[in-house]
C-alpha cells in the first residue's frame, strides 16, 4: 500500500510517525509547501489553492489514499480536495480532537492556528461533540511558524502567550495543529498547574 500525506511544513512529521507506527509496511509519500508555509494565517481561498497544488503533487505518485496532515487545511479545504481527487483517491482529513477531549467531561482548551480558531468548522465540532462541556478556543499566534523555523525564543513566547489565555481550571488541551505536537511537552509544562492532576493532551495525529 502507498499512503500520501500532505501539509505545509514539518507539522506533517507527527502524522507521518503515527501512520508509520500503524502501517510499517506502507510506502509513504510526503508532499509539502515550504514556500507557502505556514498555512494558518492565509485566507481560506489562498490556503485551498495551495492545498490543491500540494495534493495534486501527491496524487501524481498514485497513492492508495491521501491524508491531509493539517487541521487548518482540513477545516477549510477538505471539500475541495475531495471533489478534486475522490473517488479515485480517498482523502482523509485531520481535525482538532474535540470528540475525545469532550468525552473526558472536564473543561478543555483548543490550541489552534488563528485560521482554525473560531472557524465555522471548529465551532461545528464543538456543537456536535462538546455540548455542555466548558471549551476555550485559544489562538496560538506565531507558534506554528516558530516551530517550523526552530526559533526557540519565538516558541517560548508563543507558548507562554497561549498558556496565559488558557483558564486555570482546564484539565485537557487539544493540540489543534500538527506542528504543536512537536512541542507537546513544552505546552504541558506551560499549562500544568501545581498540585493538579496531570494535564491530558489530545493531538490529531
Amino acid at each position: 500500500m502507498k499512503i500520501a500525506l500532505m501539509d505545509s511544513g514539518i507539522g506533517l512529521l507527527a502524522a507521518t510517525a503515527a501512520v508509520r507506527r500503524l502501517r510499517p509496511d506502507a510506502d509513504l509519500v510526503l508532499s509539502l509547501d515550504p514556500d507557502g508555509m505556514p498555512w494558518g494565517p492565509r485566507t481560506p481561498e489562498d490556503l485551498t489553492r495551495r492545498a490543491l497544488d500540494v495534493a495534486e503533487a501527491a496524487a501524481a505518485r498514485r497513492p492508495d489514499a491521501l491524508i491531509v496532515g493539517c487541521n487548518t487545511a482540513s477545516v477549510h479545504a477538505l471539500p475541495a480536495l475531495r471533489a478534486r481527487l475522490e473517488p479515485g483517491i480517498p482523502v482523509i482529513g485531520t481535525v482538532p480532537a474535540i470528540k475525545p477531549a469532550a468525552a473526558g467531561g472536564g473543561p478543555f482548551a483548543i490550541w489552534a492556528t488563528p485560521a482554525t480558531t473560531g472557524s465555522a468548522y471548529q465551532r461545528g465540532l464543538i456543537a456536535d461533540f462538546a455540548d455542555g462541556v466548558p471549551v476555550t478556543e485559544v489562538p496560538c499566534w506565531g507558534l506554528a511558524e516558530a516551530i517550523e523555523h526552530a526559533d526557540e525564543a519565538a516558541i517560548e513566547t508563543a507558548v507562554a502567550a497561549a498558556a496565559a489565555l488558557t483558564p486555570a481550571e482546564v484539565t485537557t488541551v487539544v493540540l489543534g495543529c500538527t506542528h504543536y505536537e512537536l512541542v507537546a511537552e513544552r505546552i504541558r509544562a506551560a499549562v500544568q498547574r501545581p498540585g493538579a492532576a496531570p494535564l491530558v493532551l489530545h493531538g490529531s495525529a
